[in-house]
Parts: structure tokens; sequence; C-alpha cells
């Protein structure tokens, strides 16, 4: 029965995990921590918080679920990715056979770069040219060459118009 508690715990993660944690120190430790420590071999400190969360009725939040991660440049700079999706649109085209919904264009990262500064955003706000690619290609749009879609070839086959 522990094995089976242990890997339903295992399955949770944050306020969730900690308040099933209580619920089976309550249930089969008498409340107490240490002792739910030695039984399940989970951390102390979780079962505590978890008690307390659950005495108070107020769930915690973690600083690393609050805080983490860099938020991406387009969100840091709403105003100049504006700015480059228009630079983008007017050097992007379709896909000839519209199989996908990739834009394909012409413009590379440094022009990009070059373009944006030419409108008047400088340091911070302009990127370096492998982050702008990156940019770039989540936006949708790809570096690739522009190819006319092309005719397709004569058939060999003859049509009733045709004469011999």
């Amino acid at each position: 029965m522990v094995d089976d508690l242990r890997l339903a715990a295992s399955k949770m993660t944050g306020a969730e995990r900690r308040s099933f944690q209580a619920e089976m120190c309550l249930k089969y430790c008498g409340g107490s921590a240490r002792q739910t420590e030695i039984v399940f071999g989970w951390g102390r400190k979780n079962v505590q918080l978890g008690l307390h969360e659950k005495r108070t009725g107020i769930v915690c939040l973690g600083l690393q679920s609050v805080n983490s991660g860099c938020k991406k440049w387009e969100e840091r700079y709403p105003i100049v990715a504006q700015s480059l999706k228009e630079i983008a649109e007017a050097h992007a085209q379709q896909n000839p056979t519209f199989n996908n919904p990739i834009a394909y264009t012409r413009l590379t990262a440094a022009e990009a770069i070059k373009q944006l500064r030419n409108l008047g955003y400088n340091g911070e706000e302009v990127p370096a040219a492998s982050t702008m690619a990156d940019i770039l290609n989540r936006l949708g749009y790809r570096l690739r060459k522009v190819v006319k879609d092309k005719p397709k070839k004569k058939s060999r086959r003859r049509t009733l118009s045709s004469k011999i």
C-alpha cells in the first residue's frame, strides 16, 4: 500500500501533491510530518507546507512558478515586434502549392536588423542576428529562395484537339 501511495504522489505536482501528502499524513501518521517522512519517504518540509495549506486554506505559490523563465523578445518589445512583422510581410510570399501556412521570405536576419535600425530602433530593442533568425522563425517566416510556381511539363499523351 505504501508503494501505491508513493506512486500516486509522484504523479502529482505542486500544491496538489502537497495536499495529497498532507491527507495521507493526517490519515496514517497522526499529523506528524517526521513520521510521514520515515514511512513514505516524502520530504518533511513539503508535508509540513501541505499541512499548513490545509489548515489555513491558503495555497502557496513557489517563486519558480511565479518568476521562472525569460520572456520572449516579442513580449518584451511588442511595438518593435509589430514593426518587424510589417517588414517581414512586405518581403513574404506564400508557398505556391498552399500546402502549409508558412510564408517564405528573402528577408535575412541581418537585413531585418538593418531595417529596424532605419526605423529608429536601437540598443536593447534590436536583438543580435542569431536571435533575429529565431524570432523570424517563431513568427512563421522561413528564409528560403522564393520560387514562382513552375508550369507542369507537357504531357506526352495526345489530346483530341492535336493533329498528327
